[in-house]
């Protein structure tokens, strides 16, 4: 009952927004760190920028995992934004804030018992602010501070944000081996990015090395920087090509963390969990066919991520799949794809888990779409309690506002 509540109060709001013209119906495409200069405040020569947006999942873990059962969980976010230059102050700056509220069941926790988690808006009761950062564009130079997810700017494909399961968005490798800043918590930081031509760049940044708990962090206002969090530093380098004079982007990324600490609050005694860790990733993501004058195109990307096993149970990541955009000229924004996630680890752990997903997304209305998804999960968790493979069906909705 608390997250059908959720749901309608979020509902009433967003849709009260957007009556009073709040936001921006125009426009469904979402405001992160490397498009806000070409959102709405560009477009319409605005100072301000909003964007409300709803997506919802009903799970059903129809055979396997922990249990059979279905679970409703939701996300709702509003994005503000003010363009310092349409405001007639200064040139190339950017603020963004993006408040979210989560609510539901875990599908993960209470159903499937899954490494790698079925949906990627998994976060439990929560309302809290997802981002505030500063950008400030200077030619091919440009650099961000505040609080920022990585995920933004760091780790991601085009072709796999179109999939649920959270490994699509951030190799799971990634978010299990070290307090990384991505969704739902995120952490102060300095992302800086330069342009060495219009297909060649190189991205870096250096963030607090362990956002602090919901537990101590109610709305995500409780930010610190302190010596035991240590940092948090990565780097990509990020290529734009043409095959067969299709499109691609090609990206190869470092992480290296320097080690957390952490404070018994009884004795206040400092223990090292664990000392410096560090991986490296690619990511891929290639058209390789489009239909001239029409949406339709198919894509498809590639996911590698690797990390020494003598230090880290999960050492290895590896993820691919296909997309197909545009599936007639009566449906142009309809898709379908395919895709498969695997979590390999080391030998303290007894099997690999491997993800097999589907899903065909439609398109009703400007603002509206559903997407039925299913999911096989082999091996769930792939921990020494062996859970039998799990069947998970997923209808998500979303509404922009």
């Amino acid at each position: 009952m608390k997250s059908i509540h959720i749901l309608i109060i979020t509902l009433t709001f967003a849709l009260h927004a957007n009556a009073n013209g709040i936001s921006d119906t125009t426009k469904s495409t979402p405001v992160t760190a490397e498009n806000a200069d070409q959102y709405s405040p560009y477009q319409h020569a605005k100072a301000f920028s909003t964007e409300a947006s709803y997506t919802g999942d009903i799970v059903t873990n129809m055979m396997g995992g922990i249990k059979t059962g279905i679970v409703y969980l939701g996300m709702a976010n509003l994005k503000v934004g003010f363009d310092t230059q349409n405001a007639k102050l200064w040139k190339g700056g950017q603020f963004f804030i993006n408040g979210a509220v989560t609510h539901g069941q875990s599908p993960t926790e209470n159903l499937v018992g899954d490494f790698q988690a079925v949906s990627n808006i998994d976060a439990g009761d929560h309302i809290y602010i997802h981002e505030l950062w500063y950008q400030q564009r200077f030619s091919r130079f440009e650099i961000i501070f505040g609080l920022q997810d990585l995920n933004i700017e760091f780790a991601a494909s085009d072709n796999g944000g179109s999939f649920i399961n959270s490994s699509f968005g951030i190799p799971s490798l990634i978010s299990d081996n070290i307090p990384a800043p991505i969704f739902p918590l995120t952490a102060l930081g300095i992302t800086t990015k330069i342009h060495f031509t219009d297909n060649l760049s190189l991205a870096a940044a250096i963030y607090d090395g362990c956002p602090t708990a919901f537990e101590h962090n109610v709305y995500n206002t409780n930010w610190h920087l302190c010596t035991e969090d240590g940092s948090l530093i990565l780097g990509e380098l990020g290529w734009k090509t043409n095959v067969f004079q299709l499109p691609g982007t090609y990206k190869a990324g470092y992480y290296f963390h320097s080690g957390l600490k952490d404070t018994d609050p009884e004795t206040g005694e400092i223990t090292e969990v664990f000392d410096n860790n560090y991986g490296l990733y690619f990511i891929a993501d290639q058209t390789i066919w489009e239909k001239a004058d029409s949406h339709q195109s198919i894509g498809v990307f590639a996911q590698l991520a690797l990390s020494p096993a003598d230090i880290n149970n999960h050492h290895y990541y590896l993820g691919g799949g296909v997309n197909y955009f545009g599936i007639s000229k009566k449906q142009p924004e309809d898709a379908i794809g395919l895709a498969v996630a695997c979590a390999g680890f080391n030998k303290s752990y007894k099997k690999n888990e491997t993800t097999f997903e589907a899903y065909y997304k439609k398109q009703l209305g400007e603002n509206f779409s559903i997407q039925p998804d299913l999911q096989y999960v082999i091996h769930p968790g792939g921990t020494d309690e062996i859970l039998p493979n799990a069947l998970v069906g997923i209808l998500r909705f979303s509404l922009d506002f």
